[in-house]
C-alpha cells in the first residue's frame, strides 16, 4: 500500500492580475505549487498528481523542469474541488493506500502537518481526515464543527454559518487525507446542487459519515498552513511572512 498525493492547481486567480495560473505565483522566487510539492515529498509521499486547468501549458512546462516525475491531469472546466479530484480518478484507482489532497496555492502547508495528520488518520482508523488550524480571525473560512466529545461533525462554510458557528476559530485548511478506495466509493455521489453549481470535496466527508465511516479532523500546530493569496497584496503578505519566519 503506497500513499499518494493530488495537488489542485487549476485555478486562474483572476484577481492576481497575472497571466500565470495562480499556483505558479511566486513566494521567495519559488512557485507556490513547488512549495506544496516539496512539502509532500518531504513528508515521504513521492507519487504525485497535479490537476491543471487554466493555462495548463505553464504547469506542463514547470512539471517537466522538475528533477523527479509528477503526473498531471487536465480539468477542462473548473467546477469545484470535488470535480478537480474526479479528473484524477484514474490516478486514484492505481492506489490502495491513502491520498493527501492539497491546494497548490497554500505554500506554507508543511511536511510535519502532512505527516502528523496521516499519523492521526491511521491511529483513529479514519477513512478521511481534514487538516484544520486554529486562527485568531476565522472570517471567510469553513468552520470545523465538533460534537461534545470533540469528534468531527461537519464543515460549515462562512456563508452558511449561524451565529454560534461564526465564533468557531478552527477552520478548514483545504487539505485532506482520504483512504483511496473509500474516496472513490463516494466521489461519483458528490452533487452540484448549490448556488455555484460546483462539486465540493468536503461533501465527500458528509457522504462517508452517512455511511457510518470514521472521519476525523487534525489541528495543525502551524496556522500558516491555511494561508493562500487571491490578489497581489496577499501575495506580497505571503512573501513577507516567509521572510520574517524564515520559511524556505
Amino acid at each position: 500500500m503506497s500513499n499518494c498525493a493530488i495537488i489542485l492547481a487549476g485555478g486562474e486567480g483572476k484577481r492576481m492580475k497575472s497571466n500565470l495560473p495562480k499556483p505558479m505565483s511566486e513566494v521567495l522566487g519559488k512557485p507556490m505549487l513547488r512549495w506544496v510539492i516539496d512539502s509532500v515529498k518531504s513528508a515521504g509521499v513521492d507519487d504525485i498528481c497535479v490537476v491543471k486547468g487554466y493555462k495548463k501549458e505553464c504547469i506542463d512546462e514547470f512539471v517537466s523542469s522538475l528533477p523527479f516525475e509528477v503526473e498531471t491531469v487536465y480539468q477542462a472546466e473548473r467546477l469545484g474541488t470535488g470535480h478537480a479530484v474526479m479528473m484524477a480518478k484514474d490516478f486514484l484507482e492505481k492506489h490502495s493506500g491513502n491520498v493527501v489532497i492539497l491546494n497548490g496555492d497554500a505554500p506554507f502547508m508543511d511536511a510535519k502537518t502532512i505527516s502528523d495528520a496521516l499519523a492521526l488518520h491511521t491511529e483513529k482508523g479514519s477513512v478521511a481526515t481534514v487538516i484544520s488550524a486554529k486562527v485568531s480571525d476565522p472570517t471567510g473560512y469553513g468552520r470545523i464543527v465538533r460534537d461534545e466529545n470533540n469528534n468531527f461533525l461537519k464543515i460549515v462554510e462562512q456563508k452558511d454559518c449561524n451565529e454560534e458557528e461564526k465564533k468557531i476559530n478552527e477552520i478548514n485548511s483545504g487539505g485532506f487525507w482520504f483512504n483511496c478506495e473509500k474516496l472513490l466509493s463516494v466521489l461519483g455521489e458528490i452533487k452540484s446542487d448549490n448556488n455555484a453549481k460546483e462539486y465540493y470535496l468536503p461533501d465527500a466527508l458528509k457522504l462517508l459519515l452517512d455511511k457510518n465511516e470514521v472521519v476525523s479532523a487534525f489541528v495543525s500546530s502551524n496556522p500558516d498552513t491555511v494561508l493562500g493569496a487571491n490578489d497581489p497584496e496577499q501575495l506580497k503578505e505571503l512573501n513577507e511572512i516567509a521572510k520574517s519566519k524564515g520559511y524556505k
